[in-house]
């Protein structure tokens, strides 16, 4: 079979792939999902949803820090990355021995699109167009009850440094997609390194602080609260902001738990 990827490129593969491995915790998840439990031989560390599959499937290193030996020995006769979440250079060298299915993520449409064609990829082509038709329904019809007044909102994924989410990334899609206009949006880089004298100046109505890949608590509220007094400083599940697979079945009723309408 071949199949053209996110990133354009052709890839061609022996239908129905029998040994998969997974290099991101969100299509990990829909894999499982999917029904595709005995295909899946290798996750990350990182793929933690469902605790079943974390516990019984072969972790094969962290999405930026692959072990090429193990994947080797696994032998997998399809491998699904992502461009933001893996090394190129080592998604390269995966590229040169095995099939590599590559996601590009950004808005809720490649979402959908990824999640059709890995089931279809897959031989679970039904299951994926169920959970893409009721996610794409709860999308619909979330954006049509949130027609509050937009508020201004800095993300932050990281502390010491301070990192953002800026423009490029799937996180930015989810904010504007719950009325929140990024103020860092225009700032160069997927995730811009950000001082708190920029905080100060952007003056945001909402600070939002995930619990991914920084696990923020509440004493960093307090911390910076210090210098943000007037805004709503919050935590929240960076899962629902950032994993584009079949947990988007459950992330617009968070956003509507966490911003009221």
């Amino acid at each position: 079979m071949i199949i053209t990827d996110q990133l354009n490129r052709k890839i061609e593969f022996n239908f129905p792939p029998k040994k998969i491995i997974s290099l991101v915790p969100s299509q990990s998840e829909l894999l499982w999902d999917l029904g595709l439990q005995q295909e899946l031989i290798g996750i990350t560390k990182f793929c933690v949803h469902p605790k079943e599959m974390f516990h019984s499937v072969k972790r094969i290193g962290g999405t930026k820090t692959i072990k090429l030996d193990e994947i080797a020995k696994l032998n997998p006769d399809l491998i699904i990355a992502n461009k933001e979440e893996n090394q190129q250079e080592q998604i390269e060298e995966l590229c040169k021995y095995f099939p590599v299915y590559i996601s590009n993520i950004l808005t809720i449409q490649d979402a959908l699109q990824m999640i059709e064609q890995v089931g279809l990829i897959c031989n679970r082509e039904h299951a994926a167009k169920d959970i893409a038709k009721k996610i794409n329904e709860q999308y619909l019809l979330f954006i049509n009850k949130n027609k509050r007044k937009e508020l201004r909102v800095a993300y932050l994924i990281w502390r010491e440094p301070y990192m953002a989410a800026g423009s490029v990334n799937f996180i930015n899609e989810m904010l504007s997609v719950s009325q929140l206009k990024n103020v860092f949006a225009n700032h160069e880089g997927r995730y811009p390194e950000i001082k708190i004298k920029e905080l100060q100046k952007e003056n945001p109505d909402l600070v939002l602080l995930s619990s991914e890949p920084y696990p923020f608590k509440e004493k960093h509220i307090k911390e910076l609260q210090t210098h943000l007094p007037n805004t709503r400083i919050m935590l929240v599940n960076g899962e629902m902001f950032s994993w584009y697979g079949s947990r988007l079945l459950y992330t617009f009723n968070y956003f509507e738990t966490l911003f009221p309408v």
